[in-house]
């Protein structure tokens, strides 16, 4: 069992909320004329931002071609770590895998922030007409796929890149650590692990101690807008697999065997009523979704067993527990009233990316001024998870979105992250540097008060 991430007391935490509610209803003009003035350093890295935009553009662009799947990212973690060195950096690699850890020591003493990018691609064939298409092919248990940077991890490598190279120039004016996480397998290994927890493990976040993290996703948004959520933000995820074990038959004799195809169905059903009808998602929502139905060769033979996988969403603790139990006293239930037998396994999964409410607030005007006409706001619950909870379960830490839909497009109806036809615009690039530069550099000259 993993510990709970840090609480305010609920007083403190509804005070910031509200702080935050006001500050996200407050006219664009008026949140202009209330920011505080930015820092030297602050200033600094915008200044030295147009520079750097043409380096992220091709990075990311040769990243996209070469997409690598989890625990795959050779060629991405090479190209990471030769650039951190080039930079002066202390550079390992190795770590949790293909992972690379940077540490930029400024030149006077101050805390430690992390900034943390996820570098995996994903077992999806591109459908998009790009002069820099992947058209590369992987394998992914056991069977071959197209790979694709599906879900923009090729952005936020590219991003995080060119926030090391600005923040390597002001080194001498650093009071304080920047330690750089590129990091592999945030979309899981086949065998349920995760990039995050094997970081976790060797040591990522010790030696030196991080203070604060912080990480961006980008998805269907404004160009170049912020999304950011104090407190709970995306939902817990654990994978599930249900072995139905029947009795194989010819199919012209069904009733010489135990069908778990059959079987197999009834739980799909029985699953749905869980969340429909048996859990009370009138505070947060939760979800169970059946994504692949496995058994069977032949149209005239009955199986003998059907592998079925899926995905669990949570974003309470309780509710989760809950959930698990019915999961696996409903698909045991069915399958020994058909004569079958059902066996259910559900992971650790990731935990619920939970912002800290103070670190939020804390950096509130870095995002506005990240965002800039585009806009820093309060989003809504979004039900995709991150194992970027994982450091959080560790250090307070804030992620956020950036919005990478084209302007001539509807961002609720783009293709989203994880469709064939996902398109990142380039145009939200500098705002994904200059949140993550500004993250560090701002909290850096401004830590937060230890609570």
């Amino acid at each position: 069992m993993h510990s709970l991430p840090r609480r305010s007391h609920p007083q403190a935490a509804l005070a910031l909320l509200t702080s935050l509610v006001a500050l996200s209803a407050t006219p664009a003009r008026a949140q202009k004329a209330a920011a505080p003035r930015p820092s030297p350093l602050a200033q600094a890295v915008e200044q030295r931002l147009p520079q750097i935009m043409p380096k992220v553009i091709a990075w990311r662009r040769d990243l996209h071609e070469h997409p690598e799947l989890s625990g795959q990212e050779v060629r991405t973690s090479r190209l990471v770590a030769a650039h951190l060195r080039a930079l002066g950096m202390e550079v390992r690699t190795g770590v949790g895998g293909h992972g690379v850890v940077g540490l930029l020591k400024g030149g006077k003493p101050g805390p430690v922030v992390a900034l943390r990018a996820d570098m995996d691609g994903l077992p999806v064939e591109e459908l998009v007409d790009l002069p820099f298409r992947s058209r590369v092919k992987g394998e992914y248990r056991g069977q071959p796929v197209g790979v694709m940077h599906a879900c923009g991890h090729d952005m936020h490598v590219a991003m995080l890149m060119g926030a090391a190279e600005i923040l390597a120039g002001l080194k001498a004016q650093l009071p304080g650590t920047v330690k750089f996480i590129f990091q592999p397998a945030e979309e899981g290994l086949p065998d349920g692990g995760t990039g995050a927890k094997l970081m976790l493990a060797d040591g990522v976040l010790e030696s030196p101690k991080v203070d604060a993290i912080f990480g961006l996703h980008v998805g269907n948004a404004p160009l170049g807008s912020i999304r950011y959520r104090p407190g709970p933000a995306m939902a817990a995820s654990n994978n599930l697999t249900i072995v139905v074990q029947g009795k194989q038959a010819h199919g012209a004799m069904p009733w010489a065997g135990v069908d778990p195809i059959v079987v197999g169905s009834q739980i799909v059903t029985g699953l749905q009523a869980i969340i429909s009808r048996q859990t009370d998602i009138s505070t947060v929502p939760a979800i169970i979704t059946i994504g692949a139905f496995q058994g069977g060769v032949r149209s005239n033979i009955i199986p003998d067993s059907v592998v079925m996988l899926g995905t669990i969403r949570t974003f309470d603790l309780a509710i989760r527990k809950d959930i698990f139990e019915r999961v696996t006293r409903t698909a045991e239930a069915i399958a020994a009233g058909a004569g079958a037998r059902a066996l259910v396994r559900i992971d650790s999964g990731n935990l619920v990316t939970r912002n800290d409410s103070a670190l939020t607030l804390h950096m509130v005007p870095t995002l506005q001024r990240a965002a800039g006409a585009a806009g820093a706001e309060i989003a809504a619950l979004w039900t995709a998870s991150e194992d970027f909870s994982w450091f959080q379960d560790q250090v307070p830490g804030l992620f956020f979105n950036v919005g990478i839909t084209p302007r001539d497009k509807d961002w609720r109806t783009a293709p989203s992250n994880h469709s064939p036809l996902f398109f990142a615009d380039e145009g939200a690039l500098p705002t994904g540097v200059r949140a993550l530069a500004g993250a560090a550099v701002d909290y850096l000259t401004n830590p937060l008060k230890p609570r």
